[in-house]
């Protein structure tokens, strides 16, 4: 009984997948689109369009849909909002609209609770600069735990204390955004984060609200007779069940060069058969190293495509 105004850019809607006819009243799509950026390569306007070196660039842009997003909610009567870290002045918007503010979390509990406070992430990570500061769990995390980051994870936590292109550090984003919000939801669930899920209920002084995991009947499966998955279904058959290592970074992820050539040499040097989903985005420079496919024909798959991954998963 809903009414729902999803507020993105015209591409970032056009690429989601149609909603379904007896929802569709429900939805409005409202698009905004950003404005050019200096540096930002044309009609980027999510993470997967480039790569980590225009992060900071595209966060800009965002900013620069601040007033188109401020003249819709005040004609919208909305009841709610709901928002992200990126768009982190949709919560002064909305608190000077007196619409209640509810910030969405794609990070698991224990994750944010090891930034802090919001008065750490509005700070910048408060004093921690170094990766050795991430690598045991902070002095506030009083259970019992094994819980901690990499050294290579470790750096990049350091980055998020950092300012980007756009002027803001993601942590100073972060932490406005959840300082202004009415609660916290995020993308995970109670059973597996119990006392992460307390703690950070503590950290923030806010009511935390677990939205669960995506079920998998909420998410395509392959058509059996598409071109796609027949072609990797036969690769497939003709391997030994459990063999075959699937590598998919996913949109998000994308390695730089010399991570993607160590990646690469590893698979080559493992001997072991690959089927790696190889997607980048469409600015995006890096390639795999010479001949390394010729080398690897047979015993690995390289498929440049959209993959059918819970086909994948489930052979």
């Amino acid at each position: 009984g809903h009414r729902i105004s999803f507020i993105s850019t015209p591409r970032n809607i056009h690429r989601l997948p149609k909603t379904p006819p007896h929802l569709a009243s429900s939805f409005t799509f409202v698009e905004i689109p950003p404005p050019k950026i200096q540096g930002l390569p044309e009609n980027a306007e999510s993470t997967m369009d480039v790569g980590p070196e225009d992060h900071g660039l595209l966060k800009k842009a965002y900013d620069g849909m601040e007033d188109d997003v401020a003249r819709f909610l005040r004609t919208s009567c909305a009841d709610a909002v709901i928002y992200d870290f990126a768009g982190f002045w949709v919560s002064s918007i909305a608190m000077d609209l007196g619409i209640p503010r509810f910030f969405f979390c794609i990070f698991p509990s224990w994750f944010m609770d090891f930034c802090g406070t919001t008065g750490d992430l509005i700070d910048e990570l408060k004093g921690r600069k170094s990766p050795e500061d991430f690598m045991s769990p902070p002095k506030w995390v009083t259970f019992g735990t094994k819980v901690a980051h990499k050294y290579y994870e470790s750096k990049l936590i350091v980055g998020l204390g950092e300012k980007n292109a756009s002027g803001f550090s993601d942590a100073y984003r972060g932490g406005i955004a959840i300082s202004q919000s009415d609660a916290v939801i995020i993308r995970h669930c109670h059973e597996f984060e119990t006392e992460w899920f307390n703690l950070l209920a503590d950290l923030y002084q806010k009511e935390i609200i677990p939205l669960g995991q995506l079920p998998p009947h909420f998410q395509e499966t392959e058509n059996p007779s598409s071109d796609n998955w027949v072609s990797i279904k036969e690769w497939l058959d003709t391997k030994t069940k459990g063999s075959v290592l699937y590598i998919a970074l996913g949109s998000e992820a994308t390695p730089n060069q010399d991570q993607l050539t160590e990646l690469a040499h590893g698979l080559e040097l493992s001997q072991l058969p690959f089927l790696w989903a190889f997607r980048k985005p469409a600015t995006s420079t890096v390639k795999l190293p010479d001949g390394f496919e010729k080398r690897t024909e047979g015993r690995g798959m390289v498929w440049k495509g959209w993959v059918p991954q819970l086909n994948i998963l489930g052979h």
